[in-house]
Parts: structure tokens; sequence; C-alpha cells
């Protein structure tokens, strides 16, 4: 295949083929569950979330700042597992692993997430099975929206903005990966985007 025709796909992971990795819903039920202060524990995990999920803490360290700044009635390893417990496969997962093996593209994962929630969810959910390199911002120290994260993708793929394609739940991410010359789109349902995807396999195959 020609460089001029090499395509890349980057996807992300969260809201698109698993649950968020530790979202509003998860922390409202966890307040629910072990009796906590939701506005509390809330604006404490704004707070410091992000320093996480570029690797600068660990799952331990931030749950220190946001649960066991307090005394609690439970232990850290149950919490722990129910952050874990939360992440569910969404069924864009098993279409996307069985699309890949003829699809003729690469799949790249550009995504936002903590180190230990990350390495957990590659693992449970063999997400190996449809990336081929995994760019997180627990590795990389730089999460969405930064730009940084797309051109870096970028350049480990060895692909310009026009030979790749990004697909996001969240506009606001799209948006920035169009700004970098990235043709991007909103994942907003499991038809919707398998429909994409098969037109761009179509392209794909014309070119070859």
């Amino acid at each position: 295949m020609e460089v001029a025709d090499l395509k890349i796909l980057f996807f992300d992971v969260g809201g698109i083929l698993l649950s968020n990795g530790w979202g509003h819903e998860a922390r409202e039920e966890a307040a629910k569950r072990f009796k906590l202060d939701y506005a509390e524990v809330n604006a404490l995990h704004n707070f410091i979330f992000n320093v996480y999920e570029i690797g600068s803490i660990t799952l331990d360290e931030y749950l220190d700042t946001v649960i066991f700044n307090h005394p609690r009635d439970f232990v850290r390893e149950d919490f722990k597992d129910f952050i874990y417990s939360t992440s569910v496969e969404l069924p864009m997962l098993q279409f996307l692993k069985d699309w890949k093996k003829d699809c003729g593209f690469r799949i790249i994962s550009v995504n936002n997430e903590g180190k230990e929630l990350n390495d957990y969810r590659v693992r449970k959910f063999k997400l190996h099975e449809c990336f081929d390199a995994f760019v997180s911002s627990c590795e990389v120290k730089m999460r969405k929206p930064d730009p940084g994260i797309w051109q870096l993708a970028m350049g480990i793929a060895q692909a310009s903005p026009q030979q790749c394609v990004y697909f996001d739940d969240r506009k606001m991410f799209v948006d920035t990966a169009q700004k970098l010359g990235i043709r991007a789109f909103q994942h907003t349902s499991l038809e919707g985007t398998k429909k994409i995807l098969e037109t761009l396999k179509k392209e794909n195959l014309k070119t070859k």
C-alpha cells in the first residue's frame, strides 16, 4: 500500500466501546452505596482527576484526596473493586473487533484514562483485539483536548492528518481533531458509526 493510501483510524474508548471509566453516573452510584457526600466527592474529583489522567498520581493517591480524606467504614480495596466494576462493554466493541479483521485499517486508541483504570480495561475487555496501539493520557502525559495528543498519535502512526479519521462521543474532542485537519466524527449510535466505517472501508478499497 502506498503511503498516500494509508488510512489510520483513531478511536476514543469511553462512551463508544466501553462505559466511561469513572464517570459521574458511577460516582453518583458510589455515593449512594458507600454513603458519601456526593457534592464534596465531586468537587474534589473535579479538582484532581485531570492530574490522575495524565499519570502524575496513582489511583491510591487520587483516592486519598477524594475519598479517604475522612475516616470511612469501608476499606480501600472494596471501593477500588467498585470503581473497576462500573466499566461495562458497549455493543460497538464487539462490532469493531469483528470489523477490524478485514477492514484494511490500522486502529489506534486516543483516550483519556488513569493508569490503573486503563490497564484494567485493556486487559478485562481484550482491547488488543481491536487496537494496534494505545495513546492513553496516563502514558503520554497529555490529555484531550490538548492538540498534542493527536499530534503524537499521528507521529506514532507516521501519518498526515489527511490520512487519519477520528471517532469520539464528545463534540469538543471531535472539533479539536478537525481543527488539526483530521476527518473526525461524533459517535452518537452504533448504527450511525457502523455506516461511517463501512463507507470508509469502501473508500479505502477504491484507492488500492
